[in-house]
């Protein structure tokens, strides 16, 4: 079994699912008392949150280089970035080390293009709604015509992200507003909505709303476990 290099805390309560998730399918694919083999280098997520608002994406890629070759020489096999927006800074990351780097957006599409789907709504961080680096990846690389919200509704989801889930908070109102605007990504013609923010399941979930959703939090942390146990005798 390979070991499974994270960079979490942002936030942590996203991590925290992260972790769960890659124990929970390592348990059911290899049975008994087997769990996995996980590194974690854990993020204050304040400081980074500054950053990102003042758009100081060098300096924040400069932590996430730190992390990943601190997983790097402990002993990682690969690496996982435990959040969509940071990245933005998965290249740098990835040229700054010589093991992989999974990257969020092509674990999801993977799975997005198992079920046929070809225009996908795209909720998140409004970097990550906004900005090129995973809507652009996701057209560019696999294909897919990706839809966002509005204005507005970008406003109320990113909100809602910091607000609110980034330190635990659940409300059934914001839920509420998330479900409507997943509806109006329906209407604009989305056959799917990628949950793009991995706080985003804490609060909506698959089955909230007939649309199919992708969650990346899970895809990501099951496509870990697939890739930790690839060649491995225990599968």
């Amino acid at each position: 079994m390979k070991t499974i290099g994270l960079i979490g805390g942002m936030s942590w309560e996203s991590s925290l699912e992260y972790y769960r998730i890659i124990n929970e399918e390592v348990k059911n694919r290899l049975g008994g008392q087997h769990s996995a083999k996980v590194l974690l280098y854990s993020l204050d997520f304040h400081p980074i949150e500054e950053f990102q608002r003042r758009g100081r994406w060098e300096d924040m890629a400069l932590i996430l280089i730190d992390a990943a070759k601190r997983l790097e020489r402990a002993g990682a096999d690969f690496i996982l970035i435990c959040t969509n927006t940071m990245h933005k800074v998965a290249p740098e990351v990835q040229d700054s080390i010589k093991i992989p780097l999974l990257h969020i957006a092509d674990a999801t599409a993977e799975q997005i293009k198992a079920t046929g789907i070809s225009v996908v709504g795209l909720l998140g961080t409004k970097y990550t709604m906004e900005q090129d680096f995973l809507k652009g990846y996701l057209s560019s690389k696999h294909g897919f015509d990706v839809i966002v919200p509005n204005a507005d509704s970008r406003d109320t989801v990113h909100n809602i992200i910091y607000d609110e889930l980034c330190i635990g908070t659940i409300r059934e109102e914001s839920k509420k507003m998330f479900l409507r605007i997943i509806q109006d990504l329906a209407a604009e013609g989305a056959q799917g909505v990628i949950l793009g923010c991995t706080e985003i399941p804490l609060l909506v979930h698959p089955g909230d709303t007939s649309l199919p959703l992708f969650d990346t939090t899970a895809i990501h942390a099951k496509k870990a476990v697939e890739m930790a146990l690839e060649d491995s005798e225990l599968q």
